[in-house]
């Protein structure tokens, strides 16, 4: 899909929470581990999948745990691994990141430099409603780089959007994290313009995430809300 802000992509880095076989017993006994938002981001991929159909726009999910590698870190951040999989020897991890982060990271990069103009990448992620303590009475957060303001300009309107088609679902930016925070965004904020690149992530909560039709009725608000803000571009937002 193109738009006035330009070419839109969406990625899916905790797609699903599948082991290789080679890591099998490393994983083993961790079933629930896995299950659990430590492994995953629940129904992500769903959403991820519905919205680049419905917009037809390129998709690029990734399947395997975070707790084997987490995609949506920088190689060079310590929680890149897991207590899983820190304690591995240097090689083993180097040769993790070789095999499993930097294909995902090359795939997102190749697809922005095969793009005319610019593109607008929405990662995206859900949450849990309750860590360590604190509950996450929103149901989305649209995360982004309030220094840059194409993206803050967007977020704003996808925000105002979402507002109108979901009325009475909360939204809120940059919530439950901060979008400037270490992440594939981030990086790739540092290696592209703003005129050349926006980068946005999409959370939302996963215990409000619905199956089967109730699914496809949120994914289809999502896409008609990112449509109208995607309309409006940076100077309306």
């Amino acid at each position: 899909m193109r738009s006035r802000e330009g070419r839109l992509l969406f990625t899916c880095e905790h797609g699903g929470h599948r082991v290789p076989r080679a890591y099998a017993e490393l994983f083993r006994g961790r079933e629930r581990l896995l299950a659990s938002h430590r492994g995953w981001d629940r129904g992500a991929l769903d959403l991820a999948r519905a919205l680049a159909r419905r917009m037809d726009a390129p998709l690029i999910p990734a399947t395997t745990t975070r707790l084997l590698v987490d995609l949506n870190r920088s190689a060079h951040n310590r929680s890149v691994f897991s207590e899983l999989t820190r304690g591995l020897p240097p090689a083993e991890r180097q040769a993790l990141l070789r095999r499993h982060h930097a294909p995902h990271w090359r795939r997102v990069r190749d697809a922005i430099r095969a793009a005319t103009g610019a593109t607008v990448h929405v990662g995206v992620h859900s949450f849990v409603p309750r860590l360590r303590g604190a509950t996450r009475r929103f149901t989305v957060g649209i995360l982004y780089d309030p220094r840059r303001d194409r993206e803050r300009r967007l977020a704003i309107a996808w925000q105002r959007e979402l507002r109108r088609h979901l009325p009475r679902v909360e939204v809120r930016r940059n919530a439950p994290y901060r979008g400037d925070a270490d992440g594939l965004t981030t990086a790739l904020r540092r290696e592209l313009s703003p005129s050349r690149y926006l980068g946005l992530e999409l959370e939302l909560r996963q215990d409000r995430i619905p199956a089967g039709r109730g699914g496809q009725r949120l994914a289809e608000r999502l896409e008609q809300s990112l449509r109208a803000a995607l309309a409006v571009g940076p100077s309306g937002a």
